[in-house]
């Protein structure tokens, strides 16, 4: 861990998964590690399929969870290359792969009281919420540092209803995403 004058350095820790939400999320991490003169801990975590009991059970799955951990650090790296591009950031850098739930992985490593912790708020309908669990909610509820959620962009739910016009090969109704796109501010 780096030290300035004695003190341990904020940190700045981020959920990464390569979706377009965690790389907003990555994006303002950075933005709120340079505003605090912080580190920029961005985290990918994974779980083997089938959960840890199968992979302990399992003498090939330890083999298969090389392979995840393998595509996960391929994953970090694709996103870091993303949003930095490859001249990399302008800020201390500590990328970490955690095998762990999402959740669990990003409050354990955001466990101090002067680490933020950011996670994108992906929206989903009630179906998805079922389906899946919210990693926004695990850390809102779980962490022991403030968390910074933050909202996809405005653009995202326009991208989606394109792609599925696109999928059910409906005609695309270019004005309605021109309107839509002026109205979304410039800095976003």
């Amino acid at each position: 861990m780096s030290v300035s004058d004695g003190r341990p350095v904020t940190r700045v820790v981020v959920g990464v998964s390569g979706s377009s939400g965690s790389l907003t999320a990555l994006r303002r991490a950075a933005a709120e590690a340079r505003h605090r003169r912080a580190e920029l801990w961005p985290v990918l975590a994974w779980q083997p399929p089938g959960g840890h009991l199968a992979a302990h059970r399992l003498p090939e799955a330890s083999v298969a969870g090389e392979d995840h951990e393998r595509l996960a650090r391929r994953t970090l790296l694709s996103a870091l290359r993303d949003v930095f591009g490859d001249s990399g950031a302008d800020l201390p850098v500590r990328a970490r792969v955690a095998r762990d739930a999402p959740g669990r992985a990003l409050v354990g490593i955001a466990g101090r009281a002067d680490d933020l912790l950011v996670v994108g708020a992906g929206r989903r309908g009630p179906l998805g919420r079922a389906l899946w669990p919210s990693v926004g909610r695990y850390c809102l509820a779980h962490a022991a540092c403030p968390v910074l959620a933050v909202p996809p962009s405005p653009l995202q739910a326009a991208l989606a209803r394109a792609r599925r016009r696109n999928r059910w090969r409906l005609r695309l109704d270019t004005g309605h995403l021109e309107r839509e796109f002026a109205s979304v501010p410039p800095d976003v």
